[in-house]
């Protein structure tokens, strides 16, 4: 662990309470004259659960401090991983916060916002002076919560939370030394053999329709983009190892999957049957994803997703861009 750093050091300092994960909230009230004001936190915490109770801390100079301080009533929200946005909006100064936004009803008088992972309404039983900070506890007279993964934030970054996983060797009784080159902590071999069990859960259904693994390529890029050329179709296809070439779609406009123009360059789009067959496979992916996100829990789901979007930036050797702004 690195030398402790001086308690007088103010950045220092900020850093080192920064390793602390926490979640990301936004807190609500009213203003005397009925205006909604809101702001992001990361000082909520539980307080008592009889009677159940929370608290969360302002700074002496934010300008939303008087109404806060007068205010009886107060809702915490806990964003959901999707919120980040949000979170953000709330956090800067001079504009509408809550324009466009839909409120939804609450007990008192406090705005409550939609799609949060959790919310509590609360009425304020406590006012207390701490250092540079008021901190504010109230009593918690109503809560709900959804399913969404909370959205965290550390190190001066949103983040997302995801459960420690088990080993997933398939011999219980297998060993795997630490100094060997290749163990189960292998992140291409974690990656392959992810990628290939969830090819394996649908790959009844590209039997049944006579489908290779290129074809299932192709077929699923033109059904995002249609009208691309073999050099456009290759370079997209590239990542897979498979030759998405000329030969490839002659083959499948010859089964009617494709069909192609008679520009001077030559641009392939599905033809009906190969949209019927697209939709057919990526209807069985999709029940695929859905077992497994059912089996993960969504909250491991979306922190997956987001690993996965790190890792292609990571390793993009130049792709095309598929989705415009995309990951």
């Amino acid at each position: 662990m690195d030398k402790p750093t001086s308690p007088f050091d103010p950045s220092g300092f900020r850093r080192a309470l920064g390793m602390f994960a926490t979640g990301v909230t936004i807190v609500t009230a009213r203003a005397g004259d009925g205006a909604p004001v809101g702001m992001t936190a990361n000082s909520f915490n539980s307080v008592s659960l009889d009677p159940p109770m929370v608290l969360w801390s302002l700074a002496k100079s934010a300008r939303s401090l008087p109404v806060f301080h007068a205010a009886e009533h107060w809702n915490v929200h806990i964003l959901a991983n999707e919120q980040n946005d949000l979170a953000n909006r709330f956090a800067r100064a001079g504009e509408d916060k809550f324009a466009g936004l839909a409120l939804e009803p609450a007990l008192a008088d406090a705005p409550l916002l939609a799609g949060c992972a959790a919310r509590f309404q609360c009425r304020t039983v406590f006012r207390y002076e701490g250092g540079d900070h008021i901190i504010f506890v109230g009593e918690v007279i109503g809560f709900d919560q959804s399913e969404a993964a909370p959205l965290l934030y550390v190190s001066g970054e949103y983040a997302l939370a995801t459960r420690l996983s088990r080993p997933v060797a398939t011999d219980a009784g297998a060993t795997n030394g630490g100094a060997a080159p290749f163990t189960e902590e292998l992140l291409g071999y974690l990656l392959g053999r992810a990628h290939y069990q969830f090819m394996w859960s649908f790959q009844r259904t590209l039997d049944e329709l006579g489908i290779s693994h290129g074809e299932f390529f192709v077929l699923s890029l033109l059904a995002v983009r249609s009208g691309l050329d073999v050099a456009e179709i290759a370079a997209h296809t590239a990542y897979t190892g498979i030759a998405a070439d000329a030969e490839l779609l002659a083959g499948m406009c010859a089964r009617g999957l494709l069909a192609v123009s008679n520009d001077a360059v030559a641009r392939y789009a599905l033809s009906d049957s190969g949209l019927a067959a697209s939709r057919q496979v990526l209807a069985a992916a999709h029940a695929v994803e859905a077992a497994l996100v059912e089996q993960l829990g969504r909250r491991e789901a979306a922190g997956l997703r987001n690993l996965l979007k790190h890792l292609i930036r990571a390793s993009d050797p130049g792709l095309p861009v598929l989705w415009g702004a995309g990951l």
